[in-house]
């Protein structure tokens, strides 16, 4: 075969491999609504940017005719490319051949793919689309999960790791996006479960549509197993491009600076009076987020579950933050658990891969109840003080109101080596609100008080005296554990003064194999 015939030979191959399971599997594909794997790859990385590998990789086994169905790729498209330039590593399974199910090949492409991000110090990107493990091939499929697995953990707070939900994820396949660090999921056609409603109906006979059992609104408002969802693959994929643009690289970068076109000193004179006089008046927290941060441009993390805290990225003067913010217009912006680990979770990647973090706070407690204690909020709000705690990246917090208790306490406070703590002028720092303070305090004086107006003056006497004493800020300024009392107004500047005097900080932990994180 001469040179000529021998070219034309691999690009006839690698057209092939492009093809994936064929025009009449791609067009079906597309009849169902969806993006074949190499469409979703060359819309999330720039135009022309993504270098294929591994394309004339072929499985190994012919059980069950298996040796019939051999396809170039083996159903999974994995390489690398940029997103705004810069470099990431992604797989995308491939369902138009045999179901995008996981054969020992194509859990060794994925695997090097990882090894390379790892290698190289880039984003690992992840596009899911699989029936689940390939029947034919036994444990070998089992196998090449556990490697995926295993890679995904060791890269773990070394590479972000972006898992996408384009289609069916479910069993053993639901693992690795739940080991990574930020899931996606498509509002139509994407699900996770561990067994499906056939199964659950033989085992619990319960009845359960797909959607209910581990659609993307399951998983986005219920058990908070996704970060994001969209109403289209597209809309996704821009998703992804931009959450890239808050993060660093690797654990070994700083975040991202792009150029402020937002004034640095600019003042919102609205944030005077936003907060309402009476403690218990909610009021949306996002309006201060939104006014504090550069071009009011916030990427929120699990918008939908526990929104009584907010988690989300943002910039203040072109470098990227995390900020934690408790939401007094949703139950009161009070800490149950689901809170304290949506919380928990997003300060840890934010620690590991160097973003400060910046904490509003508005907070009358933790949930009481049994509900709350049978599901373990003891554990769950030990996990969010031990997120702040360990957390080594310049950390600045603001008391919006009220901070009581031990819900205090695991919001950033001075004493979880917070670096700058400061208050706003109608701030509350206390163990509770005074009407409950007086009610503990003053229990035997009140109870002794026979009439009923003398004794509703004297309560109200007495929780007068405690709101002079704690509800204001100074009290704590006096001991340090607030650094300065500032104007709202003035938040944004302070906050970035206060990102860019800790640009030099130096802080680790003590030497150790890992800690052990109430889990």
């Amino acid at each position: 075969m001469d040179n000529q015939k021998k070219l034309q030979a691999l690009i006839d191959k690698r057209n092939t491999a492009r093809m994936g399971g064929g025009e009449k599997a791609i067009d079906k594909h597309h009849a169902s609504g969806k993006m074949t794997a190499r469409e979703r790859i060359n819309m999330l990385l720039d135009e022309g940017s993504f270098e294929e590998i591994d394309m004339f990789v072929t499985h190994r086994c012919t059980d069950f005719g298996m040796e019939k169905k051999v396809f170039l790729g083996d159903g999974v498209a994995v390489g690398s490319g940029t997103i705004d330039g810069r470099l990431v590593f992604v797989f995308a399974q491939d369902a138009t051949v045999i179901g995008g199910s996981l054969s020992e090949t194509m859990a060794q492409k994925i695997c090097h793919v990882m090894d390379l991000g790892m290698k190289m110090g880039a984003p690992i990107i992840g596009l899911n689309d699989s029936g689940g493990a390939r029947l034919q091939e036994g444990a070998c499929a089992l196998a090449g999960y556990a490697e995926i697995f295993e890679r995904n953990i060791l890269a773990s707070g070394v590479v972000p790791q972006i898992s996408a939900i384009l289609g069916p994820c479910a069993g053993g396949a639901v693992y690795s996006p739940a080991l990574t660090d930020f899931i996606f999921m498509t509002e139509q056609n994407s699900y996770m479960f561990i067994t499906g409603p056939k199964v659950v109906k033989s085992v619990t006979n319960e009845d359960v549509t797909v959607e209910d059992l581990g659609g993307a609104r399951v998983h986005a408002t219920k058990s908070g197993v996704t970060h994001f969802t969209a109403p289209t693959e597209e809309d996704l994929l821009k998703q992804i491009r931009r959450l890239i643009s808050f993060i660093p690289q690797n654990n070994m970068e700083d975040v991202p600076d792009v150029e402020c076109t937002d004034p640095i000193d600019r003042v919102d004179d609205a944030l005077n009076t936003l907060v309402p006089a009476d403690p218990n008046k909610p009021y949306n927290m996002k309006d201060i987020i939104y006014s504090i941060i550069d071009n009011a441009d916030f990427m929120e993390v699990q918008p939908e579950f526990a929104k009584n805290i907010i988690c989300g990225f943002a910039r203040f003067n072109g470098k990227s933050a995390g900020i934690i913010a408790n939401q007094p217009n949703w139950l009161a912006g009070v800490l149950d658990c689901n809170a304290s680990r949506k919380a928990a979770r997003f300060i840890r990647f934010c620690d590991c891969f160097n973003i400060p973090i910046i904490t509003l706070v508005d907070v009358p407690g933790f949930l009481c109840g049994t509900g709350q204690e049978y599901a373990g909020i003891i554990d769950h709000g030990a996990k969010l003080m031990f997120a702040y705690g360990e957390a080594t990246v310049p950390k600045v917090t603001i008391t919006v109101r009220k901070s009581y208790g031990g819900a205090h306490i695991v919001m950033s406070c001075k004493q979880l080596r917070g670096d700058y703590n400061y208050a706003w002028p109608n701030a509350e720092i206390a163990v509770m609100g005074a009407s409950g303070a007086i009610g503990v305090l003053e229990a035997k004086n009140i109870k002794a008080i026979e009439d009923k107006e003398e004794r509703a003056r004297y309560i109200a006497e007495k929780e007068s005296e405690y709101k002079e004493k704690f509800s204001t800020p100074y009290q704590a300024a006096s001991r340090g554990y607030i650094d300065d009392v500032i104007e709202p107004r003035n938040t944004r500047f302070r906050i970035i003064r206060a990102l860019n005097n800790c640009q030099t900080k130096r802080l680790s932990n003590p030497a150790k194999k890992h800690a052990n994180i109430p889990l």
